[in-house]
């Protein structure tokens, strides 16, 4: 009794249970409905009929059909499994084109809805935030924001017995896909939080095709090369601000190891090399002095850039960049309307050459989009009536389709670099709003970064070597335009 599976799943359970007792000799005749119902892949269907059967003396009879092995192998069994097989991948086909077609529009494919969110009273289709779990979302984007390592949150969250999301969704729906251990029902695991801190559906963002398999017989998930992902924006309700968001995603880039307190380098994510552009890492260790710690830079150290072994200690760069911090704090919190002025008046002429040459370019590439849509409409007409074949269609048809994906990501980037122009004003006010808040600085905290710098470069020193002559400093603060 298999109802509800697939013929082409053959990790069916009471299937299973059957191969298991005829090996063990258990079981003489296996009676099935038809064909399809042993299985509907013919390689496997056809190992079973010619030889696991007949090795274990089993007789198979398919009654629709009309098979019985006792009278010998029906002639027409394997055209039978081959048509079975077919049905599958066909089916399986028309539900990939189904699926297809409802992610380029930009609906949600996935089934699953992510912890802190649930399906809306008034419309399934719709999630909004979990008035339970989206708060603990939220704190667990916060406390990596400020410097706490995953560790050391999943153990906070132990200690206040705050249920994890297996087991939360378990006891909500009475579903297991998410292998709750309901002898450990306050264990948070690093890969939870991981992912987590990754999903961009926490800001209101529907991604889809971020997996893929190779066949309907392969059932394994393949991570999608990122050209071929499409990202919807603001599609729901966001629990995280895209801030918050970017911040953390600059934490994973760099350093994610935390130190014995189970803290994280505070400048992970902030600090370059100024000369190659690759990321400069901490060096420390328990039998060095904090006042010895350096920073170095990553494409020297493992030798993917032609850079040179400069480096500089983290309380000097702690000094330089307080100080700066400090300045930039008191003109904007003391003279804002001066600062305003300053702050705004480069964007204005940066956004103004921006825009002249981004829709330029945005008008050729749709140009170019709708002329694809029209060259794969005639090739499908040409099809349909013959004038090149299936196999020609599919591999032309599918050169244009990737440039158009390749369009279709370069758009997405256009509009991005657009709409981060268009936030310049509201950072600069936020920029100004908070220095109010952060007038007396004395030390710099993850927070403090997270607040008003967006990156730092460090370059070498003018003289190479010397101990007198500093590192070039560059710091780029949050209301400012990126530079790369």
């Amino acid at each position: 009794m298999d109802d509800g599976y697939s013929g082409a799943n053959f990790n069916r359970p009471a299937y299973k249970k059957m191969m298991d007792d005829i090996y063990e000799g258990k079981i003489g005749t296996v009676i099935v409905k038809d064909q399809s119902r042993l299985g509907r892949e013919y390689l496997q269907t056809g190992m079973l009929m010619e030889i696991t059967f007949p090795q274990y003396d089993v007789r198979f009879i398919a009654i629709n059909d009309g098979v019985d092995s006792l009278h010998g192998e029906s002639d027409f069994s394997g055209i039978k499994y081959y048509f079975n097989d077919f049905y599958a991948r066909d089916t399986s086909k028309k539900i990939r084109a189904v699926i297809r077609s409802k992610g380029e529009r930009g609906e949600r494919i996935s089934t699953t809805v992510p912890y802190g969110y649930m399906r809306s009273p008034d419309s399934p289709k719709e999630w909004i935030p979990n008035p339970e779990t989206a708060p603990i979302v939220k704190e667990i984007f916060d406390l990596y924001a400020s410097g706490i390592g995953i560790r050391k949150i999943c153990n906070l969250f132990s200690e206040r017995k705050v249920e994890c999301p297996g087991v939360y969704e378990f006891k909500k729906t009475g579903s297991r896909s998410g292998h709750p251990d309901l002898n450990n029902p306050y264990q948070w695991t690093i890969t939870t939080i991981r992912r987590m801190l990754s999903n961009r559906f926490y800001v209101g963002d529907t991604v889809n095709f971020k997996t893929y398999t190779k066949s309907n017989k392969l059932k394994k998930r393949i991570k999608n090369e990122p050209e071929n992902i499409l990202i919807f924006e603001n599609t729901h309700e966001a629990i995280i601000d895209r801030k918050t968001f970017d911040l953390v995603q600059k934490h994973f880039e760099g350093r994610k190891r935390p130190d014995a307190q189970g803290e994280i380098d505070k400048y992970s994510g902030y600090l370059y090399c100024g000369d190659c552009g690759k990321r400069m890492y901490l060096h420390r260790s328990k039998t060095m002095p904090a006042e010895k710690n350096y920073f170095q830079c990553g494409g020297y150290q493992q030798g993917k850039s032609r850079c040179t072994v400069h480096n500089i200690k983290e309380q000097v760069l702690d000094t330089i960049v307080l100080a700066q911090l400090k300045s930039m704090i008191a003109l904007a919190s003391t003279h804002s309307d001066e600062f305003y002025a300053m702050a705004t008046e480069k964007g204005k002429a940066e956004a103004k050459k921006y825009y002249a040459s981004a829709e330029k370019e945005k008008s050729q590439l749709t140009t170019r989009l709708h002329e694809l849509d029209n060259i794969i409409r005639c090739l499908y007409e040409d099809r349909v009536v013959g004038r090149i074949t299936p196999e020609r269609y599919d591999f032309l048809a599918s050169g244009y389709e990737e440039e158009q994906a390749q369009i279709r990501t370069k758009l997405n980037e256009l509009n991005e670099k657009i709409n981060e122009i268009d936030l310049q004003d509201k950072y600069v006010k936020e920029f100004i709003q908070k220095a109010k808040e952060y007038i007396n600085i004395e030390k710099l905290t993850p927070e403090i970064l997270r607040t008003f710098i967006k990156r730092i470069d460090v370059y070498e020193k003018e003289v190479r070597y010397s101990r007198t002559c500093g590192n070039t400093i560059v710091v780029q603060y949050t209301f400012q335009l990126d530079k790369n």
